[in-house]
């Protein structure tokens, strides 16, 4: 089959690979119909390097056709329809059971002190292979693939497997009032997606930050009270004229949707950057203990909630020496909440806004589908955000 492989740093290659088989009773195989380009994928893209070996199968976004199911998978049949949550859980044990899917103990990678395994994400998230492929083998079949129906195009469910649960919890982590103020850091996919999901669970005004035209200009065309980084001299002055938006307080609560990637600390891109350059034998350890990150994004965050509010952070962050402002934190006496989405908490509550009249938005919300073919290309339009490219599609 024809499978998206990372080769090295900025270099993603089409390649043929080995068709997945069935290797567990509890797997199934299922032929992709569409599978998405996440924002997490550029961080192995350029930053978590060296934590990839080359070959590696990129992707955690598909959707698809069952194909073979083990004897172990009661529910599923060949022909069904199915989107695929991004991380392999169980569902049987104590963390599944009390809806933490994330953290499931069947498929913890324990050796790397990690949580559930993810599917084309490092070895630190047990090397599964992923989903930017013709066909994808499950694990754990009997509990993830969530069955939809056919009919409607691939566009108004794909999202389930990542965009629409994890902007999900990133609002339910925000805990905004019934009528309350939430501001969205980076209007990317998981950012715009959380303002849309605010709105329609009753948020009275959410504030969208970003610094690209097309993602400001989308979020506005939703009801978004947006905000243009680049129009502040500083963003002391863009956290102020939020506080202007709501009494002089700040929101309720501050959703971190940039994560990692956030512009800011040169110091700490150079440390990104060099320990992506070294041999893996020297770079993974640097890496993962005395990586920084570049924090500009999580300091506004703290910064611009109101006192007694909540913090919300579903960018994802990888540094172990991150410096924190605990004084601020405490004074403030903030709530902060913060991990991978658990999808199968969120499924049931998100499918019944996936209806024909559409109030989140989902049949337009890609702005690029491109065939798999096309891989190298929508990674480097993706990164580096040329031709409006918010959410890009790909089709085997």
């Amino acid at each position: 089959m024809k499978a998206v492989t990372w080769q090295g740093k900025r270099d993603v290659r089409v390649e043929t690979v080995p068709d997945p088989e069935i290797q567990e009773p509890t797997d199934a195989v299922i032929r992709i119909t569409s599978t998405g380009l996440c924002g997490s994928d550029l961080h192995l893209y350029e930053v978590l390097t060296p934590f990839m070996t080359p070959g590696d199968i990129l992707g955690h976004e598909p959707m698809g056709i069952v194909e073979e199911v083990g004897a172990g998978v009661p529910d599923l049949m060949a022909g069904d329809r199915v989107v695929v949550p991004f991380q392999i859980a169980c569902g049987n044990c104590w963390m599944c059971l009390n809806a933490l899917p994330t953290q499931c103990e069947t498929t913890q990678v324990t050796g790397e002190g990690m949580g559930a395994a993810l599917f084309g994400y490092t070895r630190l998230y047990g090397a599964v292979p992923g989903a930017q492929a013709e066909y994808l083998r499950v694990p754990q079949a009997q509990f993830g693939p969530i069955k939809v129906p056919e009919g409607p195009p691939d566009d108004r469910f794909v999202y389930l497997s990542d965009v629409l649960p994890t902007a999900w919890q990133a609002v339910a982590y925000a805990d905004v009032p019934e009528g309350g103020t939430v501001a969205v850091l980076g209007l990317g996919p998981i950012g715009d997606m959380a303002c849309r999901v605010a709105l329609a669970r009753g948020a009275g005004r959410v504030f969208g930050v970003d610094l690209v035209d097309e993602r400001l200009l989308r979020a506005r065309g939703r009801g978004v009270e947006t905000f243009d980084l680049r129009g502040f001299d500083s963003e002391k002055e863009l956290v102020e004229a939020v506080r202007d938006e709501t009494d002089g307080r700040g929101p309720d609560a501050v959703i971190d949707a940039v994560g990692t990637e956030a512009h800011g600390s040169a110091a700490a891109r150079l440390v990104q950057n060099t320990a992506a350059m070294l041999p893996r034998q020297i770079s993974a350890p640097l890496a993962e203990r005395f990586s920084v990150d570049r924090l500009a994004a999580l300091y506004m965050a703290i910064d611009m909630v109101r006192r007694g509010g909540t913090l919300s952070l579903v960018g994802v962050y990888g540094g172990m020496t991150d410096p924190l402002p605990m004084l601020t934190l405490f004074d403030k006496q903030l709530q902060i909440r913060m991990g991978q989405a658990n999808v199968r908490r969120w499924s049931d509550d998100i499918v019944p806004y996936l209806t024909d009249d559409d109030p989140l938005g989902v049949d337009d919300f890609a702005t690029h589908r491109l065939p798999l073919s096309e891989a190298p290309h929508a990674y480097e339009m993706f990164q580096h955000k040329q031709d409006g490219a918010v959410k890009i599609l790909m089709t085997p």
